[in-house]
């Protein structure tokens, strides 16, 4: 399992999620956005997404959770973990496609935050 987590300021909630939503099945030709949820409670909102995509260096399918949290006008939370791509029954073994899973989400984001 490999973890990222980020706070960003100065960005529209809806607008970075919808670039994430785009932009992470685009980067790579197995990805796809399997599910999502929203929920809003007052001037809280969190959205959390599922994506999931193919990877060659495990030979199975792995798993991104994105989730966004805010709360009124403070910066984003941005949470993302990548799972699925151990192989063992009983330890973890070659995760290589979860930290390159994950590693070309941070590199989407941080296009995202620059463009």
């Amino acid at each position: 399992m490999a973890i990222f987590e980020k706070t960003i300021r100065n960005q529209n909630f809806d607008t970075l999620l919808r670039k994430l939503e785009l932009a992470i099945p685009d980067s790579s030709w197995s990805a796809e956005l399997e599910a999502g949820s929203d929920f809003k409670e007052g001037s809280a909102r969190c959205s959390v997404r599922v994506f999931e995509r193919y990877s060659m260096v495990g030979g199975n399918r792995l798993s991104l959770t994105l989730t966004l949290f805010q709360n009124g006008d403070e910066p984003i939370r941005l949470s993302a973990i990548a799972a699925g791509g151990s192989q063992a029954v009983f330890f973890k073994m070659n995760t290589l496609g979860e930290d390159a899973f994950l590693e070309d989400v941070k590199q989407l984001l941080e296009e995202i935050l620059e463009g």
